[in-house]
Protein backbone atom coordinates (compact mmCIF):
# COMPACT_ATOMS: atom_id res chain seq x y z
CA UNK A 1 0.00 0.00 0.00
CA UNK A 2 1.52 4.10 -1.11
CA UNK A 3 0.43 6.76 -0.53
CA UNK A 4 1.68 8.58 -3.60
CA UNK A 5 2.63 11.83 -4.70
CA UNK A 6 0.13 13.49 -7.82
CA UNK A 7 2.65 12.82 -10.43
CA UNK A 8 2.29 9.36 -12.61
CA UNK A 9 4.70 6.28 -11.74
CA UNK A 10 7.13 5.90 -13.78
CA UNK A 11 7.76 1.94 -14.44
CA UNK A 12 10.99 2.10 -12.51
CA UNK A 13 9.09 3.74 -9.56
CA UNK A 14 6.63 1.02 -9.79
CA UNK A 15 9.28 -1.36 -9.33
CA UNK A 16 11.08 0.13 -6.50
CA UNK A 17 7.97 -0.04 -5.18
CA UNK A 18 7.37 -3.39 -5.37
CA UNK A 19 10.67 -4.48 -3.85
CA UNK A 20 10.26 -2.25 -0.57
CA UNK A 21 6.38 -3.62 -0.05
CA UNK A 22 7.59 -7.17 -0.16
CA UNK A 23 8.12 -9.08 2.87
CA UNK A 24 9.07 -12.63 0.88
CA UNK A 25 10.18 -13.59 -3.12
CA UNK A 26 10.38 -16.67 -4.99
CA UNK A 27 14.63 -16.99 -4.98
CA UNK A 28 16.54 -18.87 -8.18
CA UNK A 29 19.31 -20.34 -8.75
CA UNK A 30 21.45 -22.80 -10.80
CA UNK A 31 22.06 -25.81 -9.53
CA UNK A 32 24.98 -27.84 -9.84
CA UNK A 33 23.29 -30.46 -12.06
CA UNK A 34 22.34 -27.41 -14.33
CA UNK A 35 18.27 -27.20 -13.31
CA UNK A 36 17.07 -24.06 -12.24
CA UNK A 37 16.03 -24.06 -8.28
CA UNK A 38 13.29 -22.01 -7.35
CA UNK A 39 12.48 -21.59 -3.75
CA UNK A 40 10.71 -18.91 -1.59
CA UNK A 41 12.85 -17.07 1.15
CA UNK A 42 12.01 -13.88 3.17
CA UNK A 43 13.04 -10.79 1.94
CA UNK A 44 13.95 -7.22 3.00
CA UNK A 45 15.92 -4.33 1.05
CA UNK A 46 18.35 -1.61 1.73
CA UNK A 47 18.14 1.82 1.98
CA UNK A 48 18.94 2.05 -1.98
CA UNK A 49 16.38 -1.09 -2.12
CA UNK A 50 18.77 -3.76 -2.90
CA UNK A 51 17.42 -7.36 -1.91
CA UNK A 52 18.58 -8.16 1.56
CA UNK A 53 18.12 -12.03 2.57
CA UNK A 54 19.12 -14.25 5.44
CA UNK A 55 20.15 -17.54 4.29
CA UNK A 56 21.40 -20.80 5.43
CA UNK A 57 24.22 -22.30 4.20
CA UNK A 58 22.63 -25.93 4.42
CA UNK A 59 19.93 -24.62 2.03
CA UNK A 60 20.29 -26.05 -1.56
CA UNK A 61 19.67 -22.13 -2.73
CA UNK A 62 22.68 -21.27 -0.77
CA UNK A 63 24.84 -23.82 -1.96
CA UNK A 64 23.92 -22.89 -5.48
CA UNK A 65 25.20 -19.54 -4.75
CA UNK A 66 27.96 -19.90 -3.30
CA UNK A 67 29.18 -21.70 -6.49
CA UNK A 68 27.66 -19.68 -8.89
CA UNK A 69 26.31 -16.41 -7.60
CA UNK A 70 23.95 -15.39 -10.59
CA UNK A 71 20.47 -15.09 -9.13
CA UNK A 72 16.88 -13.82 -9.29
CA UNK A 73 14.31 -12.77 -7.17
CA UNK A 74 10.49 -12.66 -8.37
CA UNK A 75 8.32 -10.18 -6.12
CA UNK A 76 4.30 -10.37 -6.95
CA UNK A 77 2.18 -7.38 -5.92
CA UNK A 78 0.76 -8.93 -2.57
CA UNK A 79 -1.91 -6.13 -2.74
CA UNK A 80 -3.58 -7.40 -6.00
CA UNK A 81 -6.40 -10.29 -6.03
CA UNK A 82 -7.90 -12.61 -8.37
CA UNK A 83 -6.66 -13.42 -11.45
CA UNK A 84 -3.12 -13.96 -10.06
CA UNK A 85 -1.63 -13.12 -13.40
CA UNK A 86 -2.97 -9.27 -13.34
CA UNK A 87 -0.67 -8.32 -10.66
CA UNK A 88 2.60 -6.31 -11.02
CA UNK A 89 5.29 -8.36 -11.08
CA UNK A 90 9.11 -8.08 -11.34
CA UNK A 91 12.17 -10.18 -11.26
CA UNK A 92 15.48 -8.49 -10.25
CA UNK A 93 18.38 -10.43 -11.26
CA UNK A 94 22.11 -10.57 -10.01
CA UNK A 95 24.85 -11.68 -7.64
CA UNK A 96 24.28 -12.54 -4.21
CA UNK A 97 26.74 -12.37 -2.03
CA UNK A 98 27.27 -12.29 2.04
CA UNK A 99 27.03 -9.04 3.89
CA UNK A 100 28.87 -7.96 7.07
CA UNK A 101 27.34 -4.99 6.95
CA UNK A 102 25.57 -4.52 10.54
CA UNK A 103 23.04 -2.28 9.61
CA UNK A 104 21.73 -4.43 6.88
CA UNK A 105 21.30 -7.28 8.97
CA UNK A 106 19.45 -4.75 11.33
CA UNK A 107 17.04 -3.70 8.51
CA UNK A 108 16.35 -7.13 8.28
CA UNK A 109 16.06 -8.27 11.32
CA UNK A 110 13.54 -4.92 12.03
CA UNK A 111 11.27 -6.39 8.50
CA UNK A 112 11.71 -9.83 10.48
CA UNK A 113 11.66 -10.02 14.00
CA UNK A 114 10.64 -13.59 14.57
CA UNK A 115 14.07 -14.30 12.31
CA UNK A 116 16.19 -13.58 15.34
CA UNK A 117 15.64 -17.06 16.65
CA UNK A 118 17.76 -18.17 14.25
CA UNK A 119 20.12 -15.10 12.96
CA UNK A 120 23.05 -15.81 15.33
CA UNK A 121 23.53 -19.42 14.30
CA UNK A 122 26.82 -20.39 13.01
CA UNK A 123 25.02 -21.67 9.04
CA UNK A 124 22.83 -18.20 8.54
CA UNK A 125 24.51 -15.22 6.86
CA UNK A 126 22.86 -12.00 5.38
CA UNK A 127 23.07 -11.96 1.47
CA UNK A 128 22.43 -8.95 -0.62
CA UNK A 129 21.97 -9.35 -4.19
CA UNK A 130 24.26 -6.74 -6.24
CA UNK A 131 21.21 -5.81 -8.84
CA UNK A 132 22.46 -6.09 -12.62
CA UNK A 133 18.62 -5.90 -14.15
CA UNK A 134 14.90 -6.28 -13.66
CA UNK A 135 11.85 -6.97 -15.79
CA UNK A 136 9.01 -5.90 -14.60
CA UNK A 137 5.11 -6.86 -15.73
CA UNK A 138 3.01 -4.36 -15.06
CA UNK A 139 -0.13 -5.62 -17.14
CA UNK A 140 -1.19 -7.15 -20.79
CA UNK A 141 1.50 -6.12 -22.54
CA UNK A 142 3.12 -3.90 -19.93
CA UNK A 143 6.84 -5.14 -20.12
CA UNK A 144 9.14 -2.87 -18.86
CA UNK A 145 13.02 -3.42 -18.49
CA UNK A 146 15.20 -1.77 -16.20
CA UNK A 147 19.10 -1.58 -15.60
CA UNK A 148 20.06 -2.23 -12.25
CA UNK A 149 21.49 1.36 -11.44
CA UNK A 150 18.01 2.72 -12.50
CA UNK A 151 15.94 0.26 -9.96
CA UNK A 152 17.93 1.20 -7.38
CA UNK A 153 17.35 4.63 -5.19
CA UNK A 154 20.30 7.05 -4.69
CA UNK A 155 21.65 7.33 -0.99
CA UNK A 156 24.65 9.84 -1.64
CA UNK A 157 24.14 12.71 1.10
CA UNK A 158 21.65 10.91 3.11
CA UNK A 159 24.11 9.45 5.11
CA UNK A 160 22.85 11.24 8.16
CA UNK A 161 19.08 9.43 7.39
CA UNK A 162 20.78 6.03 7.44
CA UNK A 163 22.39 6.80 10.43
CA UNK A 164 19.26 7.58 12.45
CA UNK A 165 16.96 5.42 11.07
CA UNK A 166 16.97 3.37 14.04
CA UNK A 167 16.78 6.10 16.64
CA UNK A 168 13.69 7.86 14.09
CA UNK A 169 11.67 4.41 14.18
CA UNK A 170 12.45 3.86 18.21
CA UNK A 171 10.88 6.97 18.72
CA UNK A 172 7.90 7.20 16.58
CA UNK A 173 7.26 3.58 17.99
CA UNK A 174 7.74 5.19 21.20
CA UNK A 175 7.10 8.74 21.96
CA UNK A 176 4.69 9.14 18.28
CA UNK A 177 3.08 5.89 18.45
CA UNK A 178 -0.70 7.53 18.21
CA UNK A 179 1.27 8.97 14.49
CA UNK A 180 2.66 5.67 13.29
CA UNK A 181 -1.23 4.37 14.07
CA UNK A 182 -2.72 7.79 12.28
CA UNK A 183 -0.69 6.69 9.25
CA UNK A 184 -1.51 3.45 8.83
CA UNK A 185 -5.29 3.27 9.78
CA UNK A 186 -6.01 6.64 8.13
CA UNK A 187 -3.48 6.87 5.01
CA UNK A 188 -3.25 3.07 4.63
CA UNK A 189 -6.69 2.06 5.47
CA UNK A 190 -4.84 -0.67 7.66
CA UNK A 191 -7.04 -2.06 10.64
CA UNK A 192 -5.89 -2.71 13.97
CA UNK A 193 -4.07 -1.38 16.23
CA UNK A 194 -0.36 -3.13 16.82
CA UNK A 195 1.32 -1.26 13.51
CA UNK A 196 4.80 -0.35 14.33
CA UNK A 197 7.71 1.34 11.91
CA UNK A 198 10.20 -1.33 11.00
CA UNK A 199 12.37 1.01 8.29
CA UNK A 200 12.40 4.54 7.10
CA UNK A 201 14.70 5.37 3.99
CA UNK A 202 14.47 8.09 1.38
CA UNK A 203 11.28 7.01 -0.29
CA UNK A 204 8.93 5.96 2.79
CA UNK A 205 8.56 4.04 5.42
CA UNK A 206 7.28 0.07 6.65
CA UNK A 207 5.37 -1.18 9.06
CA UNK A 208 4.28 -4.50 10.57
CA UNK A 209 1.90 -5.37 12.28
CA UNK A 210 1.20 -8.95 13.18
CA UNK A 211 1.87 -10.97 10.36
CA UNK A 212 0.99 -7.83 7.63
CA UNK A 213 3.47 -5.43 6.26
CA UNK A 214 2.41 -2.66 4.57
CA UNK A 215 4.73 0.33 2.73
CA UNK A 216 3.89 4.27 3.51
CA UNK A 217 5.47 6.18 0.40
CA UNK A 218 6.47 9.90 1.06
CA UNK A 219 4.90 12.04 -1.70
CA UNK A 220 8.68 13.63 -1.96
CA UNK A 221 12.04 11.65 -1.22
CA UNK A 222 13.84 13.38 2.35
CA UNK A 223 17.37 13.69 2.69
CA UNK A 224 18.11 13.98 6.65
CA UNK A 225 16.62 13.30 9.95
CA UNK A 226 15.00 16.32 10.16
CA UNK A 227 13.08 16.27 7.16
CA UNK A 228 12.02 12.93 7.58
CA UNK A 229 10.27 13.81 11.19
CA UNK A 230 8.70 16.77 9.46
CA UNK A 231 7.49 14.49 6.85
CA UNK A 232 6.18 11.86 9.46
CA UNK A 233 4.15 14.70 11.17
CA UNK A 234 2.92 16.07 8.01
CA UNK A 235 1.61 12.63 7.33
CA UNK A 236 -0.12 11.66 10.82
CA UNK A 237 -1.99 15.52 10.35
CA UNK A 238 -3.03 14.34 6.65
CA UNK A 239 -4.17 11.45 8.08
CA UNK A 240 -5.86 12.93 11.08
CA UNK A 241 -7.67 15.48 9.19
CA UNK A 242 -5.54 18.39 10.77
Amino acid sequence: MVVSSASQPTPTDVARRLVRAADRATLATAGADGWPHASLVAAACDHDAAPILMLSSLAEHTRNAAADPRAALLFVDAEHGEPPLEAARLTVRGRLAVTTDPRQRARFLARHADAARYADFRDFACYRLAVDRALLVAGFGAIHRIDGDALLCATAGRDALIDAEAEIVAQMNGDHRDAVLACANGLLGLTGGDWRLTGIDPEGCDLRGGAGVARLTFPAPIGDPQEARAMLDTLARQARGT
